[in-house]
């Protein structure tokens, strides 16, 4: 499988897991869980709905980054390609059996 082919894989396996948030884990840091319950909830939509894929944001193709603001806080998201485990990475993130997606959901001040 060519680079290009590798890339469009695995952004449509990272598209389907952030639009559903099913298939993998999400984890939310400490100042995320810490705004209000409906801010959250917000946020968790801005992810499943987030398409700003540019040059800058999305260089390999892959759709595993985002950011946006919402409530005047800056927000990124960020998924990781783990073994079945999460013990260490995927040998093959275009293989779902082979890989736990991780979706990180953090406020840019947390990174």
């Amino acid at each position: 499988m060519s680079k290009i082919e590798t890339a469009k894989k695995i952004a449509a396996l990272n598209d389907a897991f952030r639009k559903s948030l099913s298939g993998g884990q999400v984890l939310m840091t400490p100042g995320v869980c810490g705004l209000p319950p409906m801010v959250v909830a917000a946020v968790i939509l801005k992810v499943t709905e987030f398409s700003d894929f540019s040059a800058d944001n999305d260089p390999h193709g892959e759709h595993d980054f985002g950011t946006f603001e919402l409530c005047q806080r800056k927000f990124f998201w960020k998924i990781d390609y783990y073994d079945q485990r999460c013990e260490s990475g995927s040998e093959d993130p275009t293989d779902p059996t082979k890989t736990t997606r991780v979706l990180t959901l953090m406020l840019a001040s947390e990174y």
